[in-house]
């Protein structure tokens, strides 16, 4: 006996009526502002028929405030998991054209369910976040709904890779998900996040503010520091999520994605040709980024925010990386605020995923300043101290140019973990630059010589050579080896594979306590 053409007519109905639940309009009318429908944005995100839905037929149980029969199918969120490059994918994404894509008890449970799946099945998490926020019809069972997807995103975090992309509204509590994620990336144009707006804003200090000067990608990308990535739109956005999956292991116990192949160890004399012939000039790091990993693919986290500090993954002979590497272009490259929590999220990042970390180094030390001071510039930069401290992959750390005092320990000094570190002959490592020590060792010195300043340009070339040279610190087994820069990438290569087998135990505890 076959089955009943009416139950089948019935199952493809209520699909039917669940893909185009919004309406064909309200899904019209996002296009023309530039933005796709939830189903639209899991389609071009999952490899071509491979999506499965999970909770397409769940409705919202609220009978209050006109809602009893009011139909929200699958209560505006949809939820399913997928491949991407061939490795299964979680991802949920908010349906705006269905009650406003507002969080209610069954929403939010979908939410969970998804993610208590992921981290079973050891799999990442991708969720898009276009939602008016609370059903205010629901009460605090909306507001519970939150805490448990807070809850879990807290419980995934370090276990599964979580990705966040804002493509609309994502406003008041709702913005906290999104903040507990790995990674977030925002559309340019078509989102805000925030927790209180302007009228809020102006209620509560008598401050005009526009949205855009504090909800908008732009200013969270170089303003705020609280979203990671930028794309176009929709579609570039789930591109850039593909991409920075891609870099990434499945979760905490896997490895990363490493293409290893034959290991092409020759020079590269172009690099030494990227090296000033001036100590005065700055070094232009993403020129040696670009030669150092493979095909010059390097994928930049937070490129707008504290520009001091350069981060992203990459691999270099097709073993995935994190680069960490100071940008001598902004700020002489110094550690501030800013770049001391950026750098240390993003080491703190790498170690959960196993992912070896490369740290190039040209660092005159830390921003000094009023501002800095009062901003906590201890607390902060103590930050890079215990990320690079606390990391078990491998550290492989090349020196350029600049290393002095606490920032060159900062920057993973062999005395913070480095399994290899590197030097180029331009190398200076010292407590500080040669001109501020002679200064403060040969004052006496100075201030009876017929041309102090003729003397202490002399003197700072001999303590140079003398005391802040790379060999001294070769001398004393601080570093590996001092190469030219034309053998780096060979070198960090080789290192890489020789350590991707390290294995590192620290003493048994619930966690350490960074300072926040």
């Amino acid at each position: 006996m076959a089955i009943d053409p009416k139950l089948l007519e019935e199952l493809r109905e209520r699909r039917a009526t669940a893909r185009k639940a919004g309406g064909e309009d309200k899904l019209a009318k996002r296009h023309a502002k530039g933005q796709m429908g939830a189903r639209e944005r899991l389609e071009v995100f999952f490899e071509e028929g491979t999506f499965q839905e999970f909770g397409m037929h769940a409705e919202h149980t609220c009978q209050r405030f006109g809602l009893a029969n009011k139909k929200l199918p699958y209560d505006g969120v949809v939820c399913g998991t997928g491949l991407v490059d061939g490795r299964g994918v979680a991802a949920y994404a908010q349906d705006f054209t269905v009650g406003g894509g507002a969080v209610g008890r069954i929403h939010a449970k979908k939410i969970c369910d998804l993610m208590d799946f992921a981290v079973e099945a050891g799999m990442p998490v991708v969720g898009v976040n276009d939602s008016g926020g609370a059903r205010i019809q629901e009460g605090v069972d909306s507001l519970s709904g939150y805490g448990q997807i807070f809850f879990k995103n807290v419980l995934l975090s370090g276990v599964v890779p979580q990705v966040a992309v804002i493509a609309g509204p994502c406003a008041g509590g709702a913005a906290y998900s999104p903040a507990l994620a790995d990674f977030l990336i925002m559309t340019r144009d078509t989102a805000n996040m925030f927790i209180c707006g302007p009228d809020v804003i102006k209620a509560a200090t008598g401050e005009v503010a526009k949205l855009e000067q504090f909800a908008s990608a732009a200013a969270h990308a170089s303003i705020s520091g609280n979203i990671h990535l930028v794309a176009d739109d929709d579609a570039h956005a789930m591109a850039m999520t593909a991409k920075l999956l891609s870099f990434l292991p499945s979760n905490n116990l896997g490895d990363p994605p490493h293409v290893l192949t034959d290991l092409d160890l020759s020079d590269d004399l172009e690099m030494n040709e990227i090296v000033p012939d001036s100590p005065k000039k700055p070094l232009d790091v993403m020129a040696v980024i670009d030669r150092l990993v493979d095909g010059g693919d390097f994928f930049e986290i937070m490129p707008d925010f504290a520009r001091s500090l350069i981060v992203g993954f990459a691999r270099i002979e097709g073993v995935v990386v994190g680069i960490v590497a100071n940008n001598p272009m902004v700020k002489a490259g110094t550690l501030d605020i800013d770049s001391s929590d950026k750098g240390a999220r993003f080491i703190r990042t790498c170690n959960i995923y196993n992912i070896p970390i490369v740290t190039l180094v040209d660092v005159p030390g830390f921003m000094p300043g009023l501002a800095q001071e009062q901003g906590g510039i201890i607390r902060h930069g103590a930050k890079m101290l215990f990320a690079y401290a606390a990391a078990t992959v491998p550290k492989i750390t090349m020196i350029m140019r600049k290393a002095y005092g606490g920032a060159y320990l900062a920057m993973c000094s062999a005395d913070l973990g480095a399994d290899i570190v590197f030097a180029w002959p331009t190398a200076e490592i010292a407590v500080m630059g040669a001109e501020g020590a002679v200064n403060v060792l040969f004052r006496k010195e100075l201030k009876d010589a017929e041309d102090p300043k003729k003397r202490a340009a002399e003197i700072s070339e001999e303590y140079r050579n003398e005391f802040a040279s790379p060999y001294q610190a070769a001398a004393n087994a601080m570093i590996t080896d001092v190469i030219e820069p034309s053998q780096t990438r060979a070198a960090i290569a080789l290192a890489l594979r020789n350590t991707l087998s390290k294995r590192d135990s620290r003493p048994p505890k619930k966690h350490g306590n960074i300072p926040l």
